[in-house]
């Protein structure tokens, strides 16, 4: 076992003396595991990241190997990285360095124990970068899409203050929450968005089939048909002769809106301002957007990280604009030496409650406690919030399906009704 551990640390000490080097320009960096026979005979597999196979070869030979085989790391194509996937790798790596594990076998382990390709690349290319001695947050930083600057700087904070594993352990737990609040509020929104598309498709069928063959019945009636059926039946004609340039329009529309939403900060703001004032989600999307306004906050200052520093994150961990622009005026007042109570109290976007138990945190000298436990109070409230809404929902769902099905039924239905009076 000595002898197969020699050459594997000896190769990572030619593969630091590459990296400090600095990789040519144009030259992309991939994984290569290897195998050969040490000066004493003995087979010796290992693995190393490097421009190509002579970098490697020659880094092997240099330490004495000789070189039996050398191939790429190949990872086949599918499956994504979620935030889901870095919750629990930031829960497992936790874990495991509070168990005594190092962190390079930490990361061995986690991508070795996931089925899901990209996950397992990205966290193999990581452990690259952190053995050419690169720091850990700064490895991180390379992949902004999945670690967001709120994980970078925690985990910056705690390699400069050694406690990593603590650190790693408040960021496991902080994604979980903002995780748990995040699914509560899909699933409140879920059903409605369910039934509202199930009813667009049995619109959809009906008016382009069933509505087509009343009509006909229809065209042998002899009477005047009662003005709603006329007004079905005009709708269904215009329906069936243009329903691609309608749904072509809804798509067209529904995805040049998702663009600008994501693109354009002026329509962001407006639809976050929107969701805000909504007569029965907003409050809901209020009560979670200030849990994890508190969360973040209290996460980071718990780190040790400056409060002005620790703003810096707070604000686009809030998910709303409106909460990012009062995180940015809070900010600077607090800068200027004005306390973040006052600071808070002064954007109005925070309830009284919350301002207060800020004020008692700034005098106790128990700032991140407090937040805590306020954001704590805040995740129930959402709880609460989707459990009434789901149940306030299904009645207005009905009432919603009985008006646009049901009306449609009985406008069709009109004329035998009338026909039956007649006879």
């Amino acid at each position: 076992m000595a002898s197969k551990a020699l050459p594997r640390r000896e190769s990572r000490t030619s593969a630091n003396a590459l990296a400090q080097r600095g990789p040519r320009e144009g030259v992309t960096e991939h994984t290569f595991l290897w195998e050969g026979r040490d000066r004493t005979g003995k087979i010796v597999r290992g693995e190393m990241r490097a421009g190509g196979q002579t970098v490697v070869i020659t880094a092997l030979r240099r330490q004495g190997i000789s070189v039996v085989k050398v191939k790429k790391q190949s990872y086949r194509r599918g499956g994504k990285v979620v935030d889901k996937d870095v919750t629990l790798f930031t829960r497992q790596l936790a874990t495991m360095m509070k168990a005594g594990v190092p962190l390079l076998q930490a990361f061995d382990i986690v991508a070795k124990g996931t089925d899901n390709v990209a996950v397992a690349k990205l966290f193999t290319d990581i452990k690259a970068d952190v053995e050419t001695g690169t720091a850990l947050s700064q490895a991180f930083r390379k992949y902004p899409l999945y670690f967001d600057p709120l994980f970078c700087n925690l985990v910056g904070a705690g390699e400069q203050a050694g406690i990593l594993d603590d650190l790693l352990d408040r960021l496991a737990t902080y994604k979980e929450k903002m995780q748990a609040i995040k699914a509560k509020i899909k699933s409140a929104l879920f059903y409605p968005v369910a039934v509202v598309v199930v009813a667009a498709i049995v619109v959809t069928v009906i008016m382009l089939f069933v509505i087509p063959a009343f009509k006909n019945v229809f065209a042998n009636f002899g009477a005047d048909l009662p003005a709603p059926t006329l007004m079905v039946i005009a709708i269904s004609d215009f329906f069936t002769s243009y329903w691609y340039l309608l749904f072509g329009v809804i798509g067209g529309t529904f995805y040049f809106l998702m663009q600008a939403w994501r693109r354009s900060p002026a329509v962001q703001a407006f639809m976050d301002r929107t969701l805000l004032k909504l007569p029965v989600f907003g409050e809901v999307i209020r009560k979670a957007t200030i849990a994890r306004w508190l969360r973040t906050l209290s996460t980071m200052f718990a780190a040790g990280v400056p409060l002005v520093e620790a703003l810096d994150s707070v604000g686009g961990a809030s998910g709303n604009h409106v909460y990012l622009m009062a995180t940015k005026r809070i900010q600077q007042e607090v800068s200027t030496g004005t306390s973040l109570t006052v600071a808070m109290q002064n954007c109005k976007v925070f309830p009284n409650m919350v301002v207060q138990m800020t004020a008692i945190g700034e005098e106790s000298g128990s700032l991140d406690g407090m937040l805590g436990r306020c954001a704590d109070v805040f995740e129930r409230e959402v709880d609460d919030a989707v459990e009434s809404l789901s149940s306030l929902l299904e009645p207005m769902i009905m009432v919603f399906l009985g008006t646009v099905i049901g009306g449609l039924v009985v406008a069709m239905y009109l004329p035998i009704f009338k026909m039956g009076q007649v006879v």
